[in-house]
Order: structure tokens, then sequence, then C-alpha cells
């Protein structure tokens, strides 16, 4: 009769039955950790991966306390420990006792010594970067020929951008003599006119298949290229020195070739757009300044010297009529002055006190006003006539006195 069981006592039994076999009690675990995960709680959880297979890892803090090794990444190590099952989800994972540097441990010590020795030196510096054209002419490409990489990199091409020129500069990707023809084949592609961005990238592999692309000399390559370098090397989880020092990186070539390939449709759509944008944008600019123009024109004709002068006329004339109409009253005001001026004059010339009874008295042709002034023989002038006299004395006195002295 078959059992009948919880999923809580099937994991238990599993558990039991895992830790009760001697052959995973006391295991040597070798393989290259990646999603490493350190938590507040002081444990590890990471991944151990080979080239095919990958299995979950916890390393407690009581464990890890003991390792005397930065432990990052992509790092080649031996974990000893016991393989058992994690009840609560089902899964079976590496509770690992201890660590040590596998051989490649070495090889990952090397890429942190010279990854700081190149960010020092400020080749991966985010400001000497460049960035990718919009569209371009032609696109290098420095990888192996018989790869998937080229193939990759050729179906997103023609998908993307039917036309769109390739030109592969054949390489080593791997091996003793693959980093000086990358370098090589860098510097080559980008003397080639018309390029205007170039790939640089392989397949997935271990660190030290992949380990080409984290030598000194293509890494100073890549940061002397004068076009824009996109770098494909090895799977999303693998960075290289060459990711670092590119201008963009790219998870997988066909990731490469989308950032370096616009789709067509969409280059029309922009350029459609832009076109529509600038017709509207020149379509208002001529409104603009049609307006202003004819602004200036009525400015103009308000201004015009014809119209200025025609204006300048009637003010002037207005002005003139003015001034006649203040000299008329003005020389009307001094004509009622001399009226007056004379009948007043009239009113008390001498002739005017000559017909009202008086005489002047003259001496030698000249008036004489006081007795002190005559002479023996003087002459009377009258309204009708002249007399003359002769003095037989003189009485000086107030003429409307009642005294008088007799000189």
């Amino acid at each position: 009769m078959a059992w009948t069981l919880t999923v809580t006592q099937l994991n238990e039994y599993v558990s039991r039955s895992l830790a009760g076999d001697p052959a995973l009690r006391f295991l040597s675990l070798r393989g290259e950790i990646s999603d490493l995960k350190k938590y507040a709680s002081g444990h590890w959880y990471f991944i151990l991966k080979d080239e095919n297979s990958r299995i979950q890892c916890v390393c407690f803090r009581q464990k890890n306390m003991l390792i005397s090794f930065p432990v990052e990444n992509g790092m080649k190590v031996v974990l000893t420990g016991a393989v058992g099952l994690y009840t609560a989800s089902g899964s079976y994972q590496f509770y690992a006792d201890t660590m040590s540097l596998d051989g490649m441990g070495e090889l990952y010590l090397k890429y942190e010594a010279m990854k700081a020795r190149l960010m020092k030196e400020g080749l991966f510096d985010v400001s000497r970067k460049k960035p990718l054209p919009l569209l371009p002419r032609m696109i290098g490409v420095v990888t192996s020929r018989s790869g998937a990489v080229i193939h990759d990199i050729a179906t997103v091409t023609r998908r993307r951008y039917p036309g769109m020129q390739l030109v592969l500069r054949p390489c080593l990707v791997q091996g003793e003599n693959a980093a000086p023809d990358i370098a090589a084949g860098i510097a080559e592609i980008s003397r080639v006119p018309g390029i205007d961005v170039i790939i640089v990238g392989r397949g997935g592999g271990s660190m030290e298949d992949l380990w080409a692309f984290n030598e000194e000399i293509v890494v100073r390559a890549i940061a002397a290229c004068p076009i824009p370098i996109v770098s494909a090397v090895g799977h999303e989880v693998d960075v290289t020195l060459s990711d670092l020092a590119a201008d963009e990186r790219a998870a997988t070539p066909t990731e490469a070739a989308e950032k370096c390939v616009p789709e067509y449709r969409a280059v029309v759509q922009a350029i459609e757009k832009y076109k529509n944008a600038l017709l509207r944008a020149g379509q208002t600019h001529l409104l603009r300044q049609k307006a202003l123009l004819s602004a200036l024109e009525n400015r103009l004709n308000r201004e015009h010297p014809a119209l200025r002068l025609k204006k300048a006329r009637g003010q002037a004339e207005l002005y003139t009529a003015r001034l006649q109409m203040l000299l008329e009253k003005k020389l009307s005001l001094k004509k009622a002055d001399i009226q007056r001026l004379t009948e007043k004059m009239n009113a008390l010339g001498p002739r005017q006190a000559l017909q009202r009874g008086y005489a002047f008295v003259l001496a030698g042709g000249k008036p004489v006003t006081s007795v002190d002034d005559a002479q023996e023989k003087m002459t009377l002038v009258m309204q009708d006539g002249t007399i003359n006299v002769h003095v037989d004395s003189i009485r000086k006195e107030d003429p409307f006195g009642e005294e008088a002295a007799i000189l």
C-alpha cells in the first residue's frame, strides 16, 4: 500500500536521507561564485556554478568569519561541507563549512589588482566614455570568424536595419595569443573609413576562457580607440575589464547589436516626426515674422516722411495763425495805448494851454519859467501870435500867494 505523506513529512524524510548519506556529509565542492548576497545577519547566500550546472549554497556567519580572503562574485573556490534540504521550500542546497581559493582564485586576485590599478589611472572613468552614434554608416566587429557572436550580430542587424554594413576583423578570442590579436584588431578596424562604432566580444565561458579580455593590452586598446566601442564579452554575469573600459557594455552580442543598430522603421518614424515638427516650427516662425513685418510696415507708414511733413506743416500753420492773432492783439493794444497817450498829450499840450488863456515867455528863444531867468526884453507867445515886451520891474513872489517880495 502506497504511503500518503504531507509535504512537510516528505521534505523531512528527504532531509534525513541526505543527512544520513556519508558521501554527502563531508564533501568538497569546486565551482565559481555568483549571485553572492551578504545579509545583515552575517549569513552568506550564493550560487556555485560550473560550465553546465549550479547549486544554491549557504555559509553561516560562524563559518564565514573564519575565511581569510575577501569573497566576491566570479571567484573560483573549493567548499567543504554537506548537502542538505531546506524543508520550507523543498530545495536542496550545499551548507559550506570552509572555503578556499581554487587555482582560478589566483587569477581573480590578479583581475582585482589590475582593475584597481587601471581604475586609478582613469581608464574606466565615465567622463571619458564616448556616446554611440544615432545612425552609424558601418559597424566594425572584432571577434572570432567561426563563433556564434558574428552570426547573432548579423542576424539582429539585418532584422533591425536591412542594408547596414558590417565589417569583420576576425581574431582569436581565447588562448595565449588572443590578447595581442584582439588589440591589433581594434587598432586596425578603427582605421577603416566609414566605421562609426565597433563591437568587441565573444561568447560565454569561465574566467580563464575570458581572460584575454582582461589583459592590459586589450583594455588599453579599447580605452585609446577614437571610435566608440561596445563590449559584449561572455554572459550577463561575466564582467571583464574590457567591459569597464568600453564606452558601452552589452550583456550579450545580441544586445550589443541592438544598442548599435537602430530599427529602420523607428528611424523613418523619427525622421517623419522631426520633419513635421520642423515644418510646424518653420510655419510658426514665418507667421511671426509676417506679423512683425506687418507691424513694422504700419509703423513705417505712420512715420512716413510725407506724413510727418504734412503734420509739421499743419502745426506750422497753426503756430503761424496763433502768432498772427497774438501780433494783431498786441498791435491793437499798442494802438489803443498810443491813442490814449495822444489824447492825453493833446489835452496837456502847449496849444491847449494857450487856448485856455495862458502865454509862454521866451527870452533869447528859450522858455522862461522863473523870474530869475527873466531878461529886459522878452517875447510873449499867445495862441494867435507873439508880443515883444520890455521889462520895467521884476517881483518874485508866489503868484497865487498873498505876499510878494520886490527885488
